[in-house]
């Protein structure tokens, strides 16, 4: 793919993701789920209403931020409510949040291409992203979500910038990095495990560097005892040169077609990781804090977060009688347990949409608007089976040494779609497998900062397909293209929560527990 064509295609991505994101963004003039907590958050910043929030605030500063820019640009006005405590528009407490969540497909399309260098496997990650309806939904109302995953990601770019330079030029990014971990953090304590996985990937590398430091140790002095004990053995078997003869092999495979910045990883010593990725971000989450604190001083900075965490703890277990959409960690991979963020009904369709009030009667509703907080499934379920196509091919690379050689080998160099393959999967546990141990209530949106390297997973997969030289293998990249776009476009309506018939609302909640 040309440059030409890389730009045109990021670019189509990014009016795609931004045309859905602001179509008809104030049609609901109302509260949306949690608009009712962090519209109202926002705009209490902006006329010093002390609160007292479940979260830390960075995403609520947004919002407001948001709600005062918007309040001075002459659009979207035409509809107006009180709910948030002052008369508002809800174009100006959503438009932010939509402008945002615009840019996390291209944010995952930076870091596919900082893995790879691959232009194509970058293009496919944006569209994916673009292509999802949870992210659509999130990015579309006055919620906190696509700020944890936006800080997040953008912490991982820069950390794959700071490994592809040197110097002070590394330096910068670090500190970009530790600022953007450190905000994904401010947003949600979640935003946390996107920089766990940073260490875990750096710890993976230096473990793999350590065990071929040690194999190539222990293979010189096997190879320096036999050179003493045998000469005539040595020459006979053509020399202790061949190492696969000797004892411990350092197999190392055929060098990469393409370098990844993640084999830079063990240049980053132990001092770099806890000032630029545990000083800065402490550092900046302590600073998020501090307007807060100057409104509301009920609670200083210690005994807030006692605060915060004794809310959480007190939410209840992981069932319906909670909450009617709670939903355990096992349940978000394949998308048992969607929720509704919007549901009204209307007798038809050219009445005004219905703002507040339960639905009408099942009789009486010939219309149904429906905001349903769910993913693309088919793009969640494909991401799923790469996740573990990748996992499957981490584990099998050992084991095929094993079995090749007879004897435990480590490679000299891993090749670039390894390091992928191990970095989207210790990220991917690293968003998932902290979840395991909660045992309060929890939802689908817990799941959007690990299904992110899910979309890596099978843009990764698709990317492979279509490079392929087998006829099959691209034809097989095509079809998973193309059905996770016709998916996107048949679940779109309860995306965008367009009027929808109620034999329509059935053709698309395929499963009792999506209602």
């Amino acid at each position: 793919m040309t440059k030409k064509w890389f730009r045109i295609g990021i670019v189509s991505v990014f009016i795609l993701s931004l045309a859905l994101r602001f179509w008809g963004l104030e049609r609901f003039n109302t509260l949306v789920f949690d608009e009712v907590y962090f519209a109202k958050f926002g705009n209490n910043y902006l006329t010093h209403t002390p609160f007292f929030n479940a979260h830390p605030p960075l995403s609520q500063y947004m919002i407001g931020i948001g709600i005062w820019i918007g309040s001075h640009i002459p659009l979207g006005h035409d509809t107006v409510n009180g709910l948030t405590g002052s008369l508002r528009s809800p174009w100006t407490y959503r438009w932010f949040n939509a402008l945002t969540g615009s840019f996390i497909p291209l944010v995952v399309a930076a870091i596919a291409y900082q893995l790879s260098y691959r232009r194509s496997f970058a293009i496919i990650a944006g569209l994916f992203t673009a292509c999802d309806g949870i992210f659509l939904v999130e990015s579309r109302y006055a919620l906190s979500n696509i700020y944890i995953v936006i800080f997040g990601l953008l912490g991982h770019w820069f950390l794959l910038l700071a490994l592809d330079n040197q110097n002070r030029r590394r330096s910068f990014w670090l500190v970009f990095a530790g600022i953007a971990f450190g905000s994904s953090v401010g947003t949600k304590w979640n935003g946390l495990w996107f920089l766990s996985g940073a260490y875990l990937i750096w710890i993976a590398a230096w473990l793999i560097h350590l065990i071929h430091s040690f194999l190539n140790s222990k293979l010189f002095f096997t190879s320096s005892s036999l050179k003493e004990a045998g000469g005539r053995e040595s020459r006979g078997a053509g020399g202790v040169g061949e190492a696969g003869e000797a004892g411990v092999s350092t197999y190392s495979p055929s060098s990469p077609s393409s370098q990844s910045p993640l084999q830079n990883l063990t240049q980053l010593n132990i001092f770099h990781m806890l000032f630029y990725l545990g000083i800065i971000p402490a550092l900046i989450y302590s600073i998020i804090w501090i307007p807060h604190l100057q409104l509301d001083k009920t609670y200083g900075f210690i005994a807030v977060h006692q605060q915060i965490l004794k809310f959480h703890l007190q939410l209840g277990g992981n069932n319906p009688n909670v909450h009617p959409y709670c939903a355990a960690w096992y349940k978000w991979p394949l998308m048992i347990r969607p929720m509704a963020y919007y549901y009204q009904t209307a007798a038809s369709i050219t009445e005004p949409l219905p703002v507040m009030g339960p639905p009408l009667p099942a009789s009486a509703g010939q219309v149904i608007y429906d905001v349903h907080a769910m993913g693309n499934p088919f793009l969640w379920w494909f991401g799923v089976a790469a996740i573990l196509f990748l996992v499957g091919m981490l584990v099998s690379q050992p084991v095929i040494l094993w079995l090749k050689e007879k004897r435990f080998s480590v490679p000299a160099t891993l090749s670039v779609d390894t390091w992928i393959a191990l970095y989207l999967v210790i990220n991917y546990a690293a968003n998932l497998l902290p979840w395991v141990k909660v045992t309060r209530c929890v939802f689908i949106y817990h799941y959007m900062c690990a299904v992110v390297f899910v979309f890596l997973a099978i843009a990764w997969f698709v990317d492979q397909c279509l490079r392929s030289y087998y006829q099959q293998l691209r034809a097989l990249g095509v079809s998973i293209t193309f059905i996770i776009l016709v998916a996107f476009i048949y679940w779109m309506p309860v995306y965008l929560g367009l009027p929808l018939s109620p034999n329509g609302y059935k053709l698309r909640m395929w499963f009792n527990s999506w209602i």
